[in-house]
């Protein structure tokens, strides 16, 4: 029999494993595919379009629908640049405090529900737990779609899945959704004493960013409705985070790129907001072009991540309630893969060990006694699962 490894030395197994989302994952899901089948349970993979990353899904329990899936990501975000006080891949305990890259965002609840499977594994339940590990989210969640389509062909199909990103197990119902696009401005480049007669590129793209503090002054402004009056800012967000161009301070910009990204309240519609950027590059554009026919802009969706609506009843959340005794109301501005499996059918909640303000910093940490209450939150989970 294969050794049953505890909860922390699964964690320090996963964040070994430098999954950042520009590299591959396929170490990471070798060795977590090895151990389950090291205990009995087999597990399936989904690889994308040029077999680099892989998902993985399994199934522990009756082979039966009705199920609970745990939820989480492998990938990471970069370390570059960011100043850490030990090695980011690989976990390092000081004041109660578990350091490391992923250790909250979120390869802890990661490990914590491989640590259940097998525990579900051995100890026998009557209604199916499931594993369910995507690649891809920190770009847009661009893994769940394939990874949740996937396991509808292989597994019988649960009825709540807990996404366990770092909430403090907090029964987290609904988030905003969001969406992103990759902005490439072409202008025409010409001596910038003669600007007149070229069009810049980065000046032209300005509009567009400009347009985007518009937007938000806009939606501040505005009185929330009901549903998104919950919600930390009560409206939608228009955010440029990293911009480029240009060659020289005394030549027209030929290019500028940028990202123009959403964050959609529920109760608005993204389509919407899709209209409403792609009217105003169109106007932008004709501009150009007015004074250069070879000028345009090219736009490509980056991601889509769909809100989580709060759920009447739902199931979801009535577990993880159950679970924490959490009666309390939460939602979130960051997205999740919450709204995709509740687009695909499924009674959804975030909830998860850790604190998001360590998400993506330098010296990233989850507490002691986060891990050690998550812990606690999937030996309560298996022993309902039991009953």
């Amino acid at each position: 029999m294969a050794e049953r490894l505890s909860p922390r030395l699964i964690l320090e197994k996963l964040v070994s494993f430098p999954t950042v989302s520009s590299d591959t994952n396929l170490p990471l899901i070798d060795w977590v595919e090895g151990y389950l089948q090291g205990h009995g349970i087999t597990a399936h993979r989904h690889y994308n379009e040029d077999n680099e990353k892989a998902a993985l899904f399994a199934h522990v329990g009756p082979d039966v629908e009705g199920g609970v899936v745990l939820s989480g990501h492998t990938d990471v975000v970069p370390v570059k640049g960011q100043p850490w006080a030990s090695d980011p891949f690989e976990v390092v305990e000081r004041d109660g405090r578990l350091y490391g890259r992923g250790t909250c965002d979120m390869k802890g609840f990661d490990a914590l529900a491989i640590w259940a499977m097998v525990e579900a594994h051995y100890t026998g339940i009557n209604r199916p737990l499931q594993l369910a590990l995507s690649y891809d989210e920190e770009i847009g969640c661009a893994g769940a779609p394939p990874l949740i389509e996937a396991m509808a062909r292989v597994l019988p199909k649960a009825s709540a899945v807990i996404v366990g990103e770092p909430s403090m197990l907090a029964a987290v119902t609904g988030h905003k959704g969001g969406m992103g696009y990759n902005t490439h401005v072409v202008g025409f480049e010409v001596h910038s004493s003669l600007m007149h007669t070229g069009v810049n590129a980065i000046m032209a793209g300005a509009k567009l960013i400009d347009w985007a503090n518009d937007m938000n002054a806009e939606n501040m402004a505005k009185t929330p409705g009901d549903v998104a009056a919950v919600f930390t800012p009560p409206w939608t967000t228009v955010h440029v985070g990293t911009i480029e161009g240009g060659t020289a301070h005394n030549i027209t910009a030929k290019d500028c790129h940028f990202g123009m990204d959403f964050r959609v309240v529920p109760g608005e519609d993204p389509k919407d907001w899709r209209r409403r950027y792609f009217d105003k590059v169109a106007e932008v554009e004709a501009q150009m072009q007015a004074i250069h026919p070879d000028t345009r802009i090219d736009l490509s969706e980056k991601f889509t991540v769909p809100a989580l609506v709060p759920e009447q009843d739902g199931e979801a959340e009535a577990l993880v309630r159950r679970i924490t005794g959490d009666n309390a109301s939460h939602v979130v501005s960051y997205g999740t893969e919450a709204g995709h499996f509740q687009n695909a059918g499924y009674s959804a909640v975030v909830c998860g060990p850790g604190n998001i303000e360590q998400a993506h910093q330098p010296d990233e940490f989850i507490s002691v006694a986060q891990f050690e209450a998550g812990q606690d939150f999937m030996v309560t989970l298996v022993d309902i699962l039991r009953r």
